[in-house]
Protein backbone atom coordinates (compact mmCIF):
# COMPACT_ATOMS: atom_id res chain seq x y z
CA UNK A 1 0.00 0.00 0.00
CA UNK A 2 1.17 3.54 -0.77
CA UNK A 3 2.64 5.24 2.20
CA UNK A 4 5.05 8.22 3.01
CA UNK A 5 8.49 7.55 1.93
CA UNK A 6 12.04 9.53 2.21
CA UNK A 7 14.50 10.02 -0.54
CA UNK A 8 17.83 11.54 0.73
CA UNK A 9 19.94 13.05 -2.57
CA UNK A 10 16.70 13.87 -3.89
CA UNK A 11 18.00 16.53 -6.82
CA UNK A 12 20.29 14.15 -8.20
CA UNK A 13 19.08 11.78 -11.39
CA UNK A 14 18.45 8.92 -9.69
CA UNK A 15 16.34 10.87 -6.65
CA UNK A 16 14.57 12.11 -9.22
CA UNK A 17 13.63 9.27 -11.41
CA UNK A 18 12.59 7.69 -8.31
CA UNK A 19 10.50 10.40 -7.17
CA UNK A 20 8.26 10.09 -9.95
CA UNK A 21 7.77 6.78 -10.00
CA UNK A 22 6.90 7.39 -6.53
CA UNK A 23 4.62 10.04 -6.77
CA UNK A 24 2.80 7.80 -9.93
CA UNK A 25 2.48 4.43 -7.33
CA UNK A 26 0.73 7.37 -4.54
CA UNK A 27 3.47 7.64 -2.26
CA UNK A 28 3.85 11.28 -0.07
CA UNK A 29 7.15 12.18 -0.46
CA UNK A 30 9.71 14.08 2.08
CA UNK A 31 12.84 15.01 -0.75
CA UNK A 32 16.27 15.51 1.39
CA UNK A 33 18.53 17.53 -0.26
CA UNK A 34 21.61 19.92 1.06
CA UNK A 35 20.04 22.67 -1.98
CA UNK A 36 16.19 20.91 -2.19
CA UNK A 37 13.87 24.05 -2.62
CA UNK A 38 11.43 22.84 -5.23
CA UNK A 39 9.14 20.05 -5.48
CA UNK A 40 6.62 18.61 -8.12
CA UNK A 41 3.78 18.14 -5.84
CA UNK A 42 3.03 21.10 -3.04
CA UNK A 43 0.82 19.01 -1.72
CA UNK A 44 2.11 15.38 -1.31
CA UNK A 45 5.93 16.27 -1.26
CA UNK A 46 7.87 18.23 1.38
CA UNK A 47 11.47 19.51 -0.03
CA UNK A 48 13.77 18.59 3.22
CA UNK A 49 17.43 20.57 3.00
CA UNK A 50 19.68 18.86 5.68
CA UNK A 51 23.27 17.65 5.05
CA UNK A 52 22.45 14.15 6.19
CA UNK A 53 26.19 12.90 5.96
CA UNK A 54 26.12 14.19 9.93
CA UNK A 55 24.22 12.76 12.32
CA UNK A 56 22.24 16.00 13.48
CA UNK A 57 21.38 16.27 9.75
CA UNK A 58 19.78 13.23 9.15
CA UNK A 59 17.54 13.30 12.88
CA UNK A 60 16.38 16.51 11.72
CA UNK A 61 15.15 15.22 8.21
CA UNK A 62 13.59 12.89 9.78
CA UNK A 63 11.84 15.16 12.45
CA UNK A 64 11.09 17.43 9.34
CA UNK A 65 9.06 15.00 7.84
CA UNK A 66 7.46 14.01 10.97
CA UNK A 67 6.64 17.75 11.99
CA UNK A 68 5.07 17.78 8.00
CA UNK A 69 3.16 14.26 7.87
CA UNK A 70 2.58 13.66 11.55
CA UNK A 71 4.22 10.04 11.09
CA UNK A 72 7.86 8.89 10.71
CA UNK A 73 8.63 7.51 7.11
CA UNK A 74 7.84 3.93 6.34
CA UNK A 75 10.15 3.58 3.21
CA UNK A 76 14.06 5.30 2.78
CA UNK A 77 15.53 5.45 -0.48
CA UNK A 78 18.94 7.17 0.26
CA UNK A 79 20.54 8.43 -3.19
CA UNK A 80 22.97 10.84 -1.60
CA UNK A 81 26.19 10.46 -2.70
CA UNK A 82 29.23 11.58 -4.76
CA UNK A 83 31.24 10.13 -7.50
CA UNK A 84 35.07 10.14 -7.21
CA UNK A 85 37.12 9.09 -9.71
CA UNK A 86 40.88 9.16 -9.30
CA UNK A 87 43.60 6.82 -8.62
CA UNK A 88 44.78 6.19 -4.74
CA UNK A 89 48.27 7.92 -5.24
CA UNK A 90 46.56 10.89 -6.11
CA UNK A 91 43.77 10.89 -3.37
CA UNK A 92 44.52 13.50 -1.13
CA UNK A 93 43.35 12.75 2.74
CA UNK A 94 40.85 15.42 2.57
CA UNK A 95 39.01 13.94 -0.99
CA UNK A 96 39.41 10.62 0.76
CA UNK A 97 37.51 11.64 3.87
CA UNK A 98 34.83 13.57 1.83
CA UNK A 99 33.84 10.80 -0.58
CA UNK A 100 33.69 8.61 3.03
CA UNK A 101 31.57 11.47 4.50
CA UNK A 102 29.50 11.96 1.19
CA UNK A 103 28.62 7.96 0.62
CA UNK A 104 29.08 6.03 4.01
CA UNK A 105 28.89 8.32 6.91
CA UNK A 106 25.58 10.32 5.12
CA UNK A 107 24.27 5.90 4.76
CA UNK A 108 25.41 5.05 8.10
CA UNK A 109 23.09 8.14 10.02
CA UNK A 110 20.69 8.47 7.51
CA UNK A 111 19.64 4.21 8.22
CA UNK A 112 20.57 5.12 11.66
CA UNK A 113 17.39 8.01 12.22
CA UNK A 114 15.12 5.87 9.73
CA UNK A 115 15.71 3.13 12.37
CA UNK A 116 15.12 4.53 15.69
CA UNK A 117 11.91 6.11 14.52
CA UNK A 118 10.47 2.74 13.11
CA UNK A 119 11.07 1.45 16.22
CA UNK A 120 9.72 3.96 18.36
CA UNK A 121 6.31 3.68 16.55
CA UNK A 122 6.66 -0.18 16.20
CA UNK A 123 6.11 0.41 12.51
CA UNK A 124 7.40 -1.74 10.14
CA UNK A 125 9.38 -0.39 6.72
CA UNK A 126 11.68 -1.09 4.18
CA UNK A 127 15.05 0.92 3.10
CA UNK A 128 17.53 0.51 0.02
CA UNK A 129 20.95 1.88 -0.04
CA UNK A 130 23.06 2.58 -2.78
CA UNK A 131 26.41 0.94 -3.59
CA UNK A 132 28.29 0.40 -6.70
CA UNK A 133 29.57 -1.83 -8.93
CA UNK A 134 33.15 -1.12 -7.81
CA UNK A 135 32.51 -2.60 -4.25
CA UNK A 136 32.33 -6.14 -5.63
CA UNK A 137 35.07 -6.07 -8.82
CA UNK A 138 37.95 -3.86 -8.82
CA UNK A 139 37.96 -1.22 -11.56
CA UNK A 140 40.74 1.25 -11.35
CA UNK A 141 41.15 4.45 -10.52
CA UNK A 142 37.88 3.56 -7.77
CA UNK A 143 39.73 2.96 -5.07
CA UNK A 144 38.18 5.63 -2.25
CA UNK A 145 34.68 5.09 -3.72
CA UNK A 146 35.22 1.39 -3.51
CA UNK A 147 35.80 1.45 -0.12
CA UNK A 148 33.00 3.70 0.59
CA UNK A 149 30.37 1.52 -1.38
CA UNK A 150 31.83 -1.66 0.41
CA UNK A 151 30.74 -0.15 3.49
CA UNK A 152 27.65 0.26 2.61
CA UNK A 153 27.08 -3.06 1.39
CA UNK A 154 28.31 -4.63 4.83
CA UNK A 155 25.93 -1.96 6.45
CA UNK A 156 23.28 -3.69 4.94
CA UNK A 157 23.90 -7.13 5.61
CA UNK A 158 24.40 -6.02 9.93
CA UNK A 159 21.72 -4.05 9.78
CA UNK A 160 19.15 -6.80 8.34
CA UNK A 161 20.45 -9.31 11.05
CA UNK A 162 20.27 -6.71 13.72
CA UNK A 163 16.45 -5.65 12.40
CA UNK A 164 14.91 -8.05 10.03
CA UNK A 165 12.87 -9.43 13.55
CA UNK A 166 11.46 -5.85 13.50
CA UNK A 167 9.92 -6.61 10.12
CA UNK A 168 12.47 -3.28 8.46
CA UNK A 169 13.57 -4.50 5.91
CA UNK A 170 17.20 -3.31 4.02
CA UNK A 171 18.62 -3.83 0.81
CA UNK A 172 21.21 -2.18 -1.53
CA UNK A 173 21.00 -1.55 -5.82
CA UNK A 174 25.01 -1.44 -6.87
CA UNK A 175 24.42 0.96 -10.64
CA UNK A 176 27.41 0.46 -13.02
CA UNK A 177 27.70 4.08 -15.06
CA UNK A 178 24.43 5.46 -15.15
CA UNK A 179 24.27 8.47 -17.65
CA UNK A 180 23.02 11.42 -15.12
CA UNK A 181 24.73 14.91 -14.63
CA UNK A 182 26.81 13.86 -12.27
CA UNK A 183 28.78 12.07 -14.59
CA UNK A 184 28.20 13.74 -17.46
CA UNK A 185 31.77 14.94 -17.82
CA UNK A 186 32.89 11.31 -18.31
CA UNK A 187 30.64 11.04 -22.12
CA UNK A 188 32.49 14.20 -23.50
CA UNK A 189 35.29 12.99 -25.52
CA UNK A 190 35.53 11.04 -28.36
CA UNK A 191 34.13 7.73 -28.64
CA UNK A 192 33.57 7.75 -24.74
CA UNK A 193 29.68 7.25 -25.21
CA UNK A 194 30.59 4.19 -27.53
CA UNK A 195 33.56 3.11 -25.10
CA UNK A 196 31.37 3.02 -22.04
CA UNK A 197 28.83 1.65 -23.62
CA UNK A 198 31.14 -1.45 -24.94
CA UNK A 199 31.92 -2.53 -21.17
CA UNK A 200 28.43 -3.93 -20.51
CA UNK A 201 27.43 -7.21 -22.00
CA UNK A 202 24.19 -5.45 -22.88
CA UNK A 203 25.83 -2.74 -25.16
CA UNK A 204 24.43 0.10 -23.67
CA UNK A 205 25.40 2.05 -20.32
CA UNK A 206 22.79 2.69 -17.43
CA UNK A 207 20.38 5.36 -17.04
CA UNK A 208 18.66 6.69 -13.47
CA UNK A 209 15.52 4.91 -14.24
CA UNK A 210 17.15 1.43 -14.50
CA UNK A 211 18.19 2.09 -10.52
CA UNK A 212 15.26 4.03 -9.62
CA UNK A 213 13.12 1.44 -10.95
CA UNK A 214 14.78 -1.45 -9.17
CA UNK A 215 14.86 0.61 -5.66
CA UNK A 216 11.39 1.27 -5.94
CA UNK A 217 9.97 -2.20 -6.25
CA UNK A 218 12.51 -3.10 -3.56
CA UNK A 219 10.64 -0.61 -1.32
CA UNK A 220 7.22 -2.19 -2.67
CA UNK A 221 5.07 -5.02 -1.11
CA UNK A 222 6.16 -7.04 -4.10
CA UNK A 223 9.59 -7.29 -2.33
CA UNK A 224 8.12 -7.97 1.27
CA UNK A 225 10.41 -11.45 1.24
CA UNK A 226 14.42 -9.82 0.21
CA UNK A 227 16.35 -8.50 2.45
CA UNK A 228 20.54 -8.18 3.31
CA UNK A 229 20.56 -8.20 -0.64
CA UNK A 230 22.96 -6.20 -2.49
CA UNK A 231 21.49 -6.77 -6.15
CA UNK A 232 23.62 -5.58 -9.36
CA UNK A 233 22.03 -3.08 -11.63
CA UNK A 234 24.97 -3.39 -14.05
CA UNK A 235 24.28 -4.48 -17.68
CA UNK A 236 25.31 -7.65 -16.40
CA UNK A 237 29.40 -5.88 -16.07
CA UNK A 238 29.87 -7.88 -12.63
CA UNK A 239 28.86 -11.06 -13.98
CA UNK A 240 30.58 -12.10 -17.29
CA UNK A 241 33.79 -10.80 -19.07
CA UNK A 242 32.56 -8.92 -21.88
CA UNK A 243 34.38 -8.69 -25.81
CA UNK A 244 36.46 -5.86 -26.00
CA UNK A 245 35.39 -3.48 -28.57
CA UNK A 246 38.37 -1.40 -30.38
CA UNK A 247 37.44 2.33 -31.76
Amino acid sequence: MPELAMITGASGGVGQALTQLLLAEGYDLALVGRSMEEVPDAERCLAIRQDVSTPEGAENAVSECIDRFGVSPGALAHCAGMVFIKPLHRTTPAQYRECLRANLDSAFFMLGAFVRRLMDSGKSGSAVLVSSVAAKIGIANHEAVAVAKAGIEGLVRSATASYASRGIRVNAVAPGMMRTSATERFFSGPHAEEQIAAQYPLGRYGSANDAASLIAWLLSEEASWISGQIIAVDGGLSSVRPVIKKF
